[in-house]
Protein backbone atom coordinates (compact mmCIF):
# COMPACT_ATOMS: atom_id res chain seq x y z
CA UNK A 1 0.00 0.00 0.00
CA UNK A 2 1.25 3.46 -0.88
CA UNK A 3 0.31 6.63 0.94
CA UNK A 4 -3.50 7.12 0.69
CA UNK A 5 -3.07 10.23 -1.47
CA UNK A 6 -0.68 8.37 -3.78
CA UNK A 7 -3.19 5.51 -4.02
CA UNK A 8 -5.87 8.02 -4.96
CA UNK A 9 -3.61 9.50 -7.62
CA UNK A 10 -2.84 6.11 -9.15
CA UNK A 11 -6.47 4.98 -9.12
CA UNK A 12 -7.60 8.31 -10.59
CA UNK A 13 -5.20 7.92 -13.51
CA UNK A 14 -6.30 4.32 -14.08
CA UNK A 15 -9.99 5.24 -14.00
CA UNK A 16 -9.64 8.25 -16.29
CA UNK A 17 -7.52 6.48 -18.91
CA UNK A 18 -9.60 3.30 -19.08
CA UNK A 19 -13.22 4.41 -18.57
CA UNK A 20 -13.97 5.08 -22.23
CA UNK A 21 -11.61 2.56 -23.81
CA UNK A 22 -12.88 -0.99 -24.49
CA UNK A 23 -10.61 -2.43 -21.80
CA UNK A 24 -12.80 -2.21 -18.64
CA UNK A 25 -12.10 0.51 -16.11
CA UNK A 26 -13.80 -1.52 -13.37
CA UNK A 27 -11.58 -4.47 -14.13
CA UNK A 28 -8.47 -2.30 -14.02
CA UNK A 29 -9.56 -0.73 -10.73
CA UNK A 30 -10.19 -4.15 -9.16
CA UNK A 31 -6.74 -5.38 -10.22
CA UNK A 32 -4.88 -2.20 -9.22
CA UNK A 33 -6.82 -1.86 -5.94
CA UNK A 34 -5.91 -5.44 -5.08
CA UNK A 35 -2.24 -4.73 -5.84
CA UNK A 36 -2.36 -1.60 -3.67
CA UNK A 37 -4.13 -3.42 -0.85
CA UNK A 38 -7.23 -1.28 -1.25
CA UNK A 39 -10.25 -3.48 -0.71
CA UNK A 40 -13.55 -3.74 1.08
CA UNK A 41 -16.78 -1.86 0.56
CA UNK A 42 -15.17 1.51 1.16
CA UNK A 43 -12.67 0.90 -1.62
CA UNK A 44 -15.46 -0.08 -4.01
CA UNK A 45 -17.36 3.12 -3.18
CA UNK A 46 -14.22 5.18 -3.85
CA UNK A 47 -13.75 3.49 -7.22
CA UNK A 48 -17.33 4.30 -8.25
CA UNK A 49 -17.29 7.89 -6.98
CA UNK A 50 -14.16 8.85 -8.92
CA UNK A 51 -15.91 7.67 -12.10
CA UNK A 52 -17.86 10.91 -11.83
CA UNK A 53 -14.67 12.79 -12.69
CA UNK A 54 -14.36 10.77 -15.89
CA UNK A 55 -17.96 11.34 -16.93
CA UNK A 56 -17.67 15.07 -16.33
CA UNK A 57 -14.76 15.01 -18.78
CA UNK A 58 -17.17 13.69 -21.43
CA UNK A 59 -19.70 16.36 -20.49
CA UNK A 60 -17.02 19.00 -20.98
CA UNK A 61 -15.76 17.55 -24.27
CA UNK A 62 -19.28 17.41 -25.72
CA UNK A 63 -20.69 20.44 -23.90
CA UNK A 64 -21.86 22.12 -27.13
CA UNK A 65 -23.66 18.99 -28.32
CA UNK A 66 -25.19 18.41 -24.90
CA UNK A 67 -26.36 22.02 -24.72
CA UNK A 68 -27.92 21.71 -28.18
CA UNK A 69 -29.70 18.52 -27.15
CA UNK A 70 -31.17 20.10 -24.01
CA UNK A 71 -32.17 23.23 -25.87
CA UNK A 72 -33.99 21.21 -28.52
CA UNK A 73 -35.95 18.90 -26.22
CA UNK A 74 -39.03 21.10 -26.27
CA UNK A 75 -39.34 21.58 -30.03
CA UNK A 76 -36.74 19.64 -32.06
CA UNK A 77 -37.94 16.11 -33.04
CA UNK A 78 -34.38 15.02 -33.82
CA UNK A 79 -33.16 15.88 -30.32
CA UNK A 80 -36.32 14.42 -28.80
CA UNK A 81 -35.71 11.12 -30.58
CA UNK A 82 -32.09 11.17 -29.44
CA UNK A 83 -33.18 11.67 -25.80
CA UNK A 84 -35.64 8.78 -26.09
CA UNK A 85 -32.90 6.58 -27.55
CA UNK A 86 -30.60 7.35 -24.62
CA UNK A 87 -33.37 6.49 -22.16
CA UNK A 88 -34.20 3.23 -23.96
CA UNK A 89 -30.51 2.23 -24.06
CA UNK A 90 -30.11 3.13 -20.37
CA UNK A 91 -32.96 0.95 -19.07
CA UNK A 92 -31.78 -2.66 -19.61
CA UNK A 93 -28.53 -2.36 -17.63
CA UNK A 94 -30.26 -0.31 -14.93
CA UNK A 95 -32.90 -3.01 -14.42
CA UNK A 96 -30.48 -5.94 -14.56
CA UNK A 97 -27.93 -4.13 -12.38
CA UNK A 98 -30.44 -3.43 -9.63
CA UNK A 99 -31.76 -6.98 -9.77
CA UNK A 100 -28.39 -8.72 -9.53
CA UNK A 101 -26.19 -6.12 -7.78
CA UNK A 102 -25.50 -8.26 -4.71
CA UNK A 103 -24.63 -11.39 -6.67
CA UNK A 104 -22.36 -9.49 -9.08
CA UNK A 105 -20.38 -7.83 -6.30
CA UNK A 106 -20.12 -11.03 -4.26
CA UNK A 107 -19.07 -13.45 -6.98
CA UNK A 108 -17.47 -11.39 -9.76
CA UNK A 109 -15.54 -8.53 -8.14
CA UNK A 110 -12.23 -10.41 -8.03
CA UNK A 111 -9.09 -10.58 -10.22
CA UNK A 112 -9.84 -14.09 -11.53
CA UNK A 113 -13.26 -13.13 -12.87
CA UNK A 114 -11.82 -9.94 -14.34
CA UNK A 115 -9.06 -11.88 -16.10
CA UNK A 116 -11.57 -14.30 -17.64
CA UNK A 117 -13.75 -11.43 -18.86
CA UNK A 118 -10.72 -9.61 -20.29
CA UNK A 119 -9.69 -12.69 -22.26
CA UNK A 120 -13.17 -13.43 -23.56
CA UNK A 121 -13.77 -9.78 -24.42
CA UNK A 122 -10.57 -9.66 -26.43
CA UNK A 123 -11.70 -12.64 -28.51
CA UNK A 124 -15.11 -11.00 -29.03
CA UNK A 125 -13.43 -7.84 -30.34
CA UNK A 126 -11.48 -9.89 -32.90
CA UNK A 127 -14.62 -11.74 -33.99
CA UNK A 128 -16.75 -8.61 -34.39
CA UNK A 129 -14.00 -6.65 -36.15
CA UNK A 130 -13.51 -9.51 -38.60
CA UNK A 131 -17.24 -9.64 -39.33
CA UNK A 132 -17.46 -5.84 -39.53
CA UNK A 133 -14.62 -5.59 -42.06
CA UNK A 134 -16.36 -8.08 -44.37
CA UNK A 135 -19.94 -6.83 -44.31
CA UNK A 136 -19.42 -3.55 -46.18
CA UNK A 137 -20.86 -0.15 -45.24
CA UNK A 138 -22.67 0.18 -41.92
CA UNK A 139 -26.43 0.75 -41.89
CA UNK A 140 -26.41 3.71 -39.43
CA UNK A 141 -23.96 6.49 -40.30
CA UNK A 142 -25.23 9.20 -37.94
CA UNK A 143 -26.10 9.00 -34.27
CA UNK A 144 -29.32 10.90 -35.00
CA UNK A 145 -30.45 8.26 -37.49
CA UNK A 146 -30.65 5.57 -34.82
CA UNK A 147 -34.07 4.06 -34.12
CA UNK A 148 -35.36 3.11 -30.68
CA UNK A 149 -34.75 -0.56 -31.56
CA UNK A 150 -31.09 0.24 -32.36
CA UNK A 151 -30.82 1.92 -28.96
CA UNK A 152 -32.49 -1.03 -27.23
CA UNK A 153 -30.02 -3.47 -28.79
CA UNK A 154 -27.09 -1.35 -27.62
CA UNK A 155 -28.69 -1.19 -24.17
CA UNK A 156 -28.99 -4.98 -24.03
CA UNK A 157 -25.34 -5.28 -25.06
CA UNK A 158 -24.46 -2.90 -22.21
CA UNK A 159 -25.86 -5.44 -19.73
CA UNK A 160 -22.78 -7.61 -20.32
CA UNK A 161 -20.65 -4.78 -18.91
CA UNK A 162 -22.10 -5.50 -15.47
CA UNK A 163 -19.56 -8.34 -15.42
CA UNK A 164 -16.30 -6.70 -14.23
CA UNK A 165 -13.64 -6.92 -16.90
CA UNK A 166 -16.10 -6.78 -19.79
CA UNK A 167 -16.04 -2.98 -20.29
CA UNK A 168 -19.10 -0.77 -20.60
CA UNK A 169 -17.64 1.10 -23.56
CA UNK A 170 -16.46 -2.14 -25.14
CA UNK A 171 -19.88 -3.77 -24.82
CA UNK A 172 -21.75 -0.77 -26.23
CA UNK A 173 -19.28 -0.02 -29.04
CA UNK A 174 -18.93 -3.64 -30.16
CA UNK A 175 -22.65 -4.22 -29.72
CA UNK A 176 -23.43 -1.10 -31.74
CA UNK A 177 -21.14 -2.21 -34.57
CA UNK A 178 -22.68 -5.69 -34.53
CA UNK A 179 -26.18 -4.22 -34.81
CA UNK A 180 -25.44 -1.95 -37.78
CA UNK A 181 -23.87 1.23 -36.38
CA UNK A 182 -20.68 2.55 -37.92
CA UNK A 183 -17.58 2.43 -35.73
CA UNK A 184 -17.63 6.21 -35.17
CA UNK A 185 -21.39 6.30 -34.42
CA UNK A 186 -21.11 3.38 -31.99
CA UNK A 187 -18.22 5.12 -30.21
CA UNK A 188 -19.99 8.46 -30.02
CA UNK A 189 -23.25 6.95 -28.78
CA UNK A 190 -21.27 5.03 -26.15
CA UNK A 191 -19.86 8.34 -24.87
CA UNK A 192 -23.30 9.91 -24.56
CA UNK A 193 -24.86 6.79 -23.03
CA UNK A 194 -22.16 6.82 -20.36
CA UNK A 195 -23.52 10.11 -18.99
CA UNK A 196 -26.87 8.89 -17.57
CA UNK A 197 -25.46 5.46 -16.71
CA UNK A 198 -22.53 6.73 -14.67
CA UNK A 199 -24.40 9.58 -13.01
CA UNK A 200 -27.05 7.07 -11.92
CA UNK A 201 -24.47 4.54 -10.68
CA UNK A 202 -22.50 7.15 -8.77
CA UNK A 203 -25.59 8.72 -7.22
CA UNK A 204 -26.94 5.32 -6.21
CA UNK A 205 -23.69 4.22 -4.57
CA UNK A 206 -23.29 7.52 -2.73
CA UNK A 207 -26.84 7.37 -1.39
CA UNK A 208 -26.51 3.73 -0.40
CA UNK A 209 -23.05 3.92 1.18
CA UNK A 210 -22.81 7.51 2.40
CA UNK A 211 -22.20 6.25 5.94
CA UNK A 212 -18.89 4.72 4.78
CA UNK A 213 -17.52 8.11 3.71
CA UNK A 214 -16.19 10.47 6.35
CA UNK A 215 -14.80 14.00 6.22
CA UNK A 216 -11.30 12.53 6.29
CA UNK A 217 -11.95 10.77 2.98
CA UNK A 218 -12.80 13.94 1.07
CA UNK A 219 -9.18 14.79 0.26
CA UNK A 220 -8.41 11.41 -1.29
CA UNK A 221 -11.74 11.38 -3.15
CA UNK A 222 -11.07 14.90 -4.43
CA UNK A 223 -7.64 13.91 -5.76
CA UNK A 224 -8.99 10.77 -7.42
CA UNK A 225 -11.87 12.77 -8.90
CA UNK A 226 -9.66 15.55 -10.31
CA UNK A 227 -7.04 13.21 -11.74
CA UNK A 228 -9.74 11.03 -13.27
CA UNK A 229 -11.23 14.09 -14.99
CA UNK A 230 -7.92 15.16 -16.55
CA UNK A 231 -6.91 11.64 -17.61
CA UNK A 232 -10.33 11.00 -19.14
CA UNK A 233 -10.10 14.17 -21.22
CA UNK A 234 -6.93 12.85 -22.85
CA UNK A 235 -8.46 9.39 -23.31
CA UNK A 236 -11.66 10.68 -24.94
CA UNK A 237 -9.84 12.98 -27.34
CA UNK A 238 -7.39 10.22 -28.18
CA UNK A 239 -10.09 7.62 -28.82
CA UNK A 240 -12.02 9.95 -31.12
CA UNK A 241 -8.89 10.45 -33.22
CA UNK A 242 -8.03 6.76 -33.08
CA UNK A 243 -11.36 5.39 -34.37
CA UNK A 244 -11.21 7.72 -37.36
CA UNK A 245 -8.31 5.69 -38.77
CA UNK A 246 -8.08 2.37 -36.88
CA UNK A 247 -10.12 -0.60 -35.73
CA UNK A 248 -10.22 -1.99 -32.17
CA UNK A 249 -8.01 -5.06 -32.62
CA UNK A 250 -5.16 -3.43 -30.69
CA UNK A 251 -7.44 -3.28 -27.64
CA UNK A 252 -8.25 -6.95 -28.13
CA UNK A 253 -4.55 -7.84 -27.95
CA UNK A 254 -4.17 -5.61 -24.88
CA UNK A 255 -7.08 -7.32 -23.12
CA UNK A 256 -5.69 -10.78 -23.81
CA UNK A 257 -2.19 -9.82 -22.63
CA UNK A 258 -3.56 -8.23 -19.44
CA UNK A 259 -5.87 -11.17 -18.79
CA UNK A 260 -2.98 -13.66 -19.07
CA UNK A 261 -0.72 -11.47 -16.89
CA UNK A 262 -3.46 -11.16 -14.27
CA UNK A 263 -4.04 -14.91 -14.14
CA UNK A 264 -0.29 -15.53 -13.92
CA UNK A 265 0.17 -13.02 -11.09
CA UNK A 266 -2.80 -13.90 -8.89
CA UNK A 267 -2.63 -17.68 -9.39
CA UNK A 268 1.11 -18.09 -8.91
Amino acid sequence: MLHPLADALVLGVVEGLTEFLPVSSTGHLIIVSDLLGQGGEKGKVFDIVIQLGAILAVCWEFRVRIGRAFAGLAHDPVQQRFAVNLFVAFLPAAIVGLAFETQIKHYLFNPASVAAALLLGGLVIFAIERWYSRKGEARVLSMYDMTWSDALKVGIAQCFSLIPGTSRSGATIMGGMLFGLSRSVATEFSFFLAIPVMFAATGYELAKNRALISAGDLETIGIGFAVSFVAALFAVKGLIRYVAHHDFRAFGWYRIALGIATLAYFWR
